[in-house]
């Protein structure tokens, strides 16, 4: 059966989300592998020499810093450069969850609404449709398909007046970082209206010597085509893709990179307009009758005849967290904030930081997808181990990513957990969190390495993979691993 979550990993795995098997391989989980129920841990030592040689092997270059602190007390037990200010990635998100549960609640749920502002006589609406936003990051397809089929049962058949979507619920941003690919799903539109963490599906295959392509909003029981995204293929090798904004978003993609067939999700930059028309083609296939969706600037006044709703935001937040959703963690910090903006979004959040935790964090956005934000190490540090004496929620939705061996595989079966949120930029990496073992004393830590510059030097379009950015994150990864497991043997 396939659930939710698995929609959601194949979804942020960029693969077709019916196909079971290619979800499964994609899912996040850890999948277990021959060989490794009989791993042993990393040795016990942690000495600063042995500290030292770990961190010579990684040959990371830029920094490494970290602190290690009892959970209880806050006492600090290790640390290498705690105060530096390092890029926290997406450890931020972290920080974020944080500021969304003090300003928001642990009740909140985003609500997307379907008004009518006029009577419905006849299974006809007396006046206009509006599909209202309510900035939720996490609407799909299929939730989106059951609200149409509900309007349906209640004999909804079309309106009088016009079919009007508002968006206003959050700012409408083409992206959330500007030094990102046109092409990266990861840098997500934003909008009061999300849909399929504002992606479309595109697929292609070869046939007769020619390409056939698709773009679509599927989920796993409802597939809409969509006509404001375009696709062609074109004959070259380079650049991957281009994109051209407008009306129609239209895309090209050389065909020197697609074999005889695929799929991906490619980012939509007009999200409003995207769940528009996919919601009026799903009211088309259940007889509902629209015209074409207008944007409007401020919401009409109505009678609420329909809504979806998101999980509550604990849920939402355990979501982002094991997924690493940047949408989802620019949704929730602009809707805590109430700004229009990331930056000044982001600032309010290093304030909030401040004044709860005394704090000086320098924010810019909320998902830690741009580069010029910066933490220490030994102020992550602080915030975990304040946010849980305060019982503030981060830890219960925190993932448990495993302690590993020397080699950066993850023991199976390993009595401590490791929970924690990791953060990957371009040369930058961190893992921040919680090491809690069956009995014993519990760590607090966090980890933050990178190469800000080596990072800025790569050039915009390169930046989904440039070249030693994988081994580099790898070997930051291992890196990160040693280091815990040894604090888990020398201090828990």
């Amino acid at each position: 059966m396939i659930t939710r979550r698995m929609m959601l990993a194949g979804l942020l795995a960029g693969v077709a989300v019916p196909a079971v098997a290619e979800i499964m391989n994609s899912s996040p989980r850890p999948v277990p592998r021959p060989g490794l129920a009989g791993a042993k841990p990393a040795a016990a030592s942690a000495s600063a020499g042995d500290v030292s040689a770990l961190i010579a092997a990684a040959k990371l270059g830029g920094e490494v810093a970290y602190v290690l602190a009892d959970a209880k007390t806050g006492a600090v037990l290790a640390a290498r450069q705690p105060d530096l200010a390092l890029p926290p990635a997406s450890v931020a998100k972290a920080v974020t969850a944080l500021y969304a549960l003090d300003r928001l609640g642990a009740e909140h749920r985003f609500v997307t609404r379907v008004l009518a502002t006029g009577p419905v006589s006849g299974g006809i609406v007396q006046g206009d449709v509006v599909l209202a936003g309510g900035g939720d990051p996490t609407l799909q397809t299929d939730q989106l398909g059951d609200l149409v089929a509900r309007l349906a049962a209640k004999g909804v058949k079309g309106a009088t007046g016009r079919f009007l979507y508002w968006e206003g619920a959050l700012p409408v941003l083409r992206g959330i970082a500007e030094d990102q690919p046109a092409h990266v799903g990861y840098n997500a539109a934003i909008s009061g209206l999300n849909l399929n963490f504002n992606r479309v599906h595109f697929e292609w295959k070869r046939a007769n010597g020619d390409w056939q392509v698709a773009v679509d909003a599927r989920g796993e029981r409802f597939l809409p085509e969509v006509g404001m995204v375009r696709v062609s293929v074109a004959a070259r090798e380079a650049p991957l893709f281009t994109y051209d904004p407008g009306q129609v978003e239209q895309w090209t993609v050389a065909s020197g990179s697609l074999g005889n067939g695929g799929s991906r999700w490619l980012p939509v930059r007009n999200p409003g307009r995207y769940v528009a028309e996919v919601f009026r083609t799903l009211c088309r296939a259940q007889g509902i009758k629209l015209e074409v969706g207008e944007r409007v600037g401020a919401l009409p006044a109505g009678e609420e005849i329909g809504r979806v709703e998101s999980e509550t935001l604990p849920e939402v937040l355990q979501d982002m967290l094991k997924f690493s959703t940047n949408l989802t963690a620019e949704c929730v910090g602009l809707a805590a904030s109430g700004l229009a903006g990331l930056e000044a979004s982001g600032q309010a959040m290093s304030e909030w930081v401040r004044q709860a935790f005394g704090e000086s964090f320098d924010l810019y956005d909320h998902s830690g997808l741009g580069g010029v934000s910066r933490v220490t190490a030994a102020g992550m540090v602080r915030v975990l181990v304040a946010a849980e004496k305060g019982k503030r929620g981060l830890k219960p939705i925190l993932r448990d990513v495993g302690m590993k061996d020397d080699k950066g595989k993850v023991i199976e079966g390993h009595p401590v957990k490791v929970l924690a949120k990791s953060g990957t930029l371009n040369f930058v990496s961190g893992l921040a969190g919680h090491v809690v073992p069956p009995g014993g004393r519990e760590l607090v830590f966090a980890i933050f390495s990178g190469d800000p510059a080596r990072r800025d030097a790569v050039p915009v379009g390169d930046r989904e993979e440039p070249e030693g950015s994988s081994a580099w994150t790898k070997r930051a990864r291992r890196l990160q691993g040693q280091l815990v497991s040894r604090w888990a043997g020398a201090y828990g």
